[in-house]
């Protein structure tokens, strides 16, 4: 069994294994992008980052990322897969200057003598060669065993003598992969502890996937057995089912099993938003510790226990990870929930028309409308028959798209008792409306603020003629606030959500005006 405060290496495969995800290739920036947050704000101990020989553009990736990791002192901390290829891997490593070479080696009977036709005594002279070779040009060696876990399970007695012959190869990690994801916890705690008994001397390193949906429990039972680093990928990106996820493995091996770690847990949502971006896979909104829901709270029991004892708050604390709780609006609302979402926009109502306005939310709720809290303030206007967000108002808008030309929007606006007119072009009627929309605003000395994300949701079923319901995140005052619009037209849907958030803008710059009108 582990011992508390062990330190573990964290070896973040992203950019190799998880780069193997159907439909995902990050460009040479991005991957010099994510190697840097991962090293330098997330902390990973160790980065695999490509494939040896795999194009000439992966080799420019690796020497970007290897010259920017060694002008911080990191570049031992990124690793390159390489095969047994009579040394074209190893020069195709030189060449990039990467500094370490992570030798792929048949870790299963079958795959060495069905897919090399070799015995075992002829593969490990093959790999005795290939990391004399590697050595000889400077670079440092691990060992994958591929398919170990198979390998293991059908033929140990193969494991043994392949480990056995290459004990004194000078291999810095020899890396125990569960190439095809078969194993159990019980399966992984048995085989490693029975491993590292056998070669006390020798660092072995855990590769999981995440075929049964066990690669985290799997990790944390290596761990337990004694192993020395574990393999995990951004948003459990990866070939089939993925890897562990790099958050899940953090928080579990520190929470779970009190190990010692060098990862920084506050920049973790962070890397998984940058590779969200990058490999156009989204991340489900219940994801642990990442995912956009997992720190809101939706029933309202829930809320009125946060509120009277902070009942529902476990170590996972959302600030933990530079993030916020918040309590979510709809039918399962109770008056705490509504409560915590007045507190947070800072407005105030009476107890009656508190009711008022969750029975509203609830009636919502009911028709499978989503609410944010951005929505609270209109929700109140209309309850209340009030006026305070109807600053603003779309008067009439006509957009044109052409291909092979930009697109054109002309709109006429009502701020206040002013009626505004303006047109703009842009990449898209969206853009279009947007530029449009900043002629009229910035001689008033405003703007919208940058647009963090943007998703459109369309009912199944195929209607042509279906509702579209555009939801856009905006980063304003430091933190992330979301409106929504719906419509049949993709674009309007998308600028009804802006006009949504420039009456939640004006409404603020009038209530700023008149707090400073009252202070004099």
């Amino acid at each position: 069994m582990t011992t508390p405060n062990r330190y573990i290496q964290i070896l973040d495969t992203t950019l190799r294994d998880g780069e193997q995800t159907q439909g995902v290739s990050f460009s040479a920036e991005e991957k010099t992008s994510i190697a840097r947050i991962l090293l330098e704000a997330v902390r990973v101990d160790r980065i695999e980052v490509a494939s040896a020989r795999v194009s000439p553009g992966e080799q420019e990736a690796v020497a970007a990322i290897v010259e920017w990791a060694a002008g911080v002192g990191l570049a031992d901390r990124v690793e390159v897969l390489g095969f047994i290829d009579r040394g074209r891997s190893i020069d195709w490593i030189r060449e990039a200057n990467g500094r370490v070479i992570n030798l792929l080696a048949k870790g299963s009977e079958k795959h060495c003598v069905g897919q090399l036709g070799k015995t075992l005594d002829e593969h490990v002279r093959d790999v005795r060669d290939a990391i004399g070779l590697a050595q000889a040009q400077g670079l440092a060696v691990n060992l994958y065993l591929e398919d170990w876990s198979n390998g293991y399970r059908d033929n140990p007695v193969y494991v043994y003598g392949f480990l056995e012959k290459l004990a004194d190869a000078g291999v810095g990690h020899f890396m125990l992969p569960d190439t095809l994801g078969v194993m159990t916890p019980d399966q992984v705690r048995g085989a490693l502890a029975d491993m590292i008994g056998r070669f006390p001397g020798l660092c072995f390193d855990f590769h999981p996937h995440n075929d049964y949906g066990l690669a985290t429990a799997n990790i944390l039972a290596a761990v337990q057995a004694g192993a020395a680093a574990v393999h995990c990928t951004v948003n459990c990106l990866g070939e089939r089912a993925g890897n562990a996820s790099l958050a899940e493995v953090v928080v579990n091996l520190r929470d779970q099993l009190g190990v010692d770690l060098g990862v920084e847990e506050s920049h973790l949502a962070r890397a998984s938003e940058l590779v969200e971006y990058f490999s156009g896979k989204r991340v489900a909104d219940n994801a642990p510790v990442v995912g956009a829901d997992v720190f809101t709270q939706t029933a309202g029991i829930h809320a009125d226990g946060d509120k009277k004892g902070l009942l529902y708050h476990t170590r996972l604390s959302p600030e933990r990870f530079a993030r916020q709780r918040k309590y979510a609006l709809g039918k399962l609302s109770g008056k705490a929930s509504l409560l915590k979402n007045l507190e947070w926009l800072d407005i105030s109502l009476s107890e009656e028309n508190q009711r008022k306005v969750l029975k509203r939310i609830i009636e919502l709720g009911d028709s499978k409308k989503a609410i944010t809290t951005e929505d609270l303030p209109f929700i109140i206007a209309e309850v209340l028959e009030s006026k305070d967000y109807d600053h603003a108002e779309l008067l009439a808008c006509t957009v044109s798209s052409s291909l092979s030309l930009e697109s054109t929007a002309s709109l006429r606006v009502r701020l206040g008792d002013d009626h505004c007119v303006a047109a703009g072009s842009g990449n898209g009627g969206f853009d279009a409306f947007n530029n449009a929309l900043a002629k009229i605003l910035k001689p008033r000395g405003l703007a919208l603020p940058p647009l963090v994300d943007f998703e459109i949701r369309i009912p199944k079923g195929g209607r042509t003629d279906a509702l579209t319901e555009c939801t856009i995140t905006w980063r304003f005052d430091g933190r992330d606030i979301k409106t929504r619009g719906v419509h049949a037209n993709q674009v309007f849907a998308a600028i009804n959500a802006t006009m949504r958030l420039l009456n939640i803008l004006l409404h603020r710059s009038l209530a700023s005006e008149r707090a400073a009108d009252s202070v004099a």
